[in-house]
């Protein structure tokens, strides 16, 4: 099947980063301008390679006046402080997963996709540039010190499980890494969602740390050979697409001229178009793989199942649309 998605600490973090910049050549240091960019996937991973794709364009769009540097997975900054770090101005770009910073920004849990959604490229983008989404979101981020550029739509999120999921009600009792409204879903159904990020979650997987995860699409599964120990995917997803903001420090921001802005926004949206046109191929390779590996989908749901799961899906909407005035606005466009 493949349904096609306190001081003392910024010091630590600050040379952290300069460890791992460390490798930084003469040619950054003639560029007019050094940003460092930060993404959730580790090096070597399809994903990974799309984000140094995007520095490199930018790198070359600019004729060399911008140098991207690149920081991965555990490179510098923890999954769960990029938000913070690129407010702080100790990275100028960052490629977070918005359900992580659940705290700082709720707006970016909707943002995101919440669970039942149900959106095609094309709603997606009527969503963000036609019905005021954008809009939105740009006031949003910019309360936070924070520049949204285009965001970039990736296929739908799937959970991956090391038992069977026979129904809906298999999931109660079971630990589920789930951050954000994706946790709060599983806790409707009575699950215990567990906060962790990526790079965590195959160790915790093998030692029954949690009993499941989602990912990001269907393509993390496979990147991060979750299926070699967890090998029954559900085939509800928990939400049918999702998107994913470019931001880069206000004040990183404001250096730029105005072309090398022009740039990098231009940039971002070769990205986005990238990303998602590689997603779709790249889905159903992951799942060929993953079944090579042994993984199997759990039985069909039954109409009452799929009842249920749509239950919870809109018991996390009228949540969400009550946590802040942008998650409100977000919530109201949305429906």
């Amino acid at each position: 099947m493949t349904r096609i998605w306190s001081s003392t600490r910024t010091k630590i973090a600050a040379s952290l980063l300069a460890v791992a910049g460390m490798g930084i050549t003469m040619e950054a240091m003639a560029a007019d301008v050094s940003w460092r960019f930060t993404n959730l996937y580790s090096r070597g991973t399809a994903f990974g390679d799309v984000y140094q794709s995007f520095a490199d364009k930018i790198e070359a769009d600019s004729n060399g006046r911008m140098k991207i540097n690149m920081l991965y997975a555990g490179e510098g900054v923890d999954t769960n402080g990029i938000i913070g770090a690129t407010k702080s101005g100790l990275l100028d770009m960052a490629a977070p997963f918005q359900p992580m910073h659940a705290g700082e920004i709720p707006f970016g849990v909707v943002e995101v996709g919440l669970p039942g959604t149900n959106s095609s490229l094309e709603e997606l983008n009527a969503q963000f540039y036609e019905k005021g989404w954008s809009e939105v979101l740009t006031e949003a981020y910019d309360r936070h010190g924070l520049v949204w550029l285009a965001p970039y739509f990736q296929p739908g999120v799937y959970v991956i499980t090391k038992t069977k999921i026979e129904s809906v009600e298999d999931f109660k009792g079971l630990k589920i890494r789930a951050p954000g409204a994706y946790g709060r879903f599983f806790r409707e159904l009575g699950a215990s969602p567990v906060n962790l990020a990526w790079g965590e979650v195959y160790t915790s997987l093998a030692t029954g740390v949690i009993d499941g995860t989602i990912g990001s699409n269907l393509i993390d599964h496979r990147d991060g050979n979750f299926a070699e120990v967890a090998k029954f995917m559900y085939p509800l997803p928990v939400s049918s697409a999702q998107a994913l903001p470019v931001l880069v420090n206000k004040n990183s921001w404001n250096k730029l001229p105005d072309d090398l802005k022009q740039v990098v926004r231009e940039a971002s949206q070769w990205h986005a178009k990238e990303q998602a046109e590689k997603s779709v191929q790249w889905e159903q390779e992951a799942v060929a793989d993953m079944q090579k590996m042994g993984m199997i989908w759990s039985p069909e749901a039954s109409d009452a199942d799929q009842a249920q799961w749509q239950q919870a899906a809109e018991a996390v909407w009228a949540h969400y649309g009550e946590t802040d005035q942008y998650s409100s606005r977000l919530v109201k466009l949305m429906k």
